[in-house]
């Protein structure tokens, strides 16, 4: 099983907890702002040890976003 499989599988199981709240989710407003500034540095090449804490939120942001996905799923069905 690849990480993208257990990612698809646990978006799943969240998303039938409450698809409506599920597609409701949203960031919190400092965290996407510290992504914002993380990415920036990225781009300009002046990441270093940060980098794995941007790789966990992005990692988070798929996984939620992959919840969302399967939570429109579920309301449109």
């Amino acid at each position: 099983m690849t990480v993208t499989e257990v990612f698809d599988d646990v978006a799943g199981l969240l998303a039938q907890m409450d698809p409506a709240k599920i597609v409701a989710l949203k960031a919190p407003k400092m965290m996407a702002k510290r992504v914002e500034v993380l990415i920036g540095k990225k781009k300009d090449g002046q990441i270093s040890l940060e980098t794995s804490e941007l790789e966990r939120y992005l990692a988070l942001d798929m996984l939620i976003n992959l919840a969302k996905a399967r939570a429109h799923r579920l309301l449109a069905a």
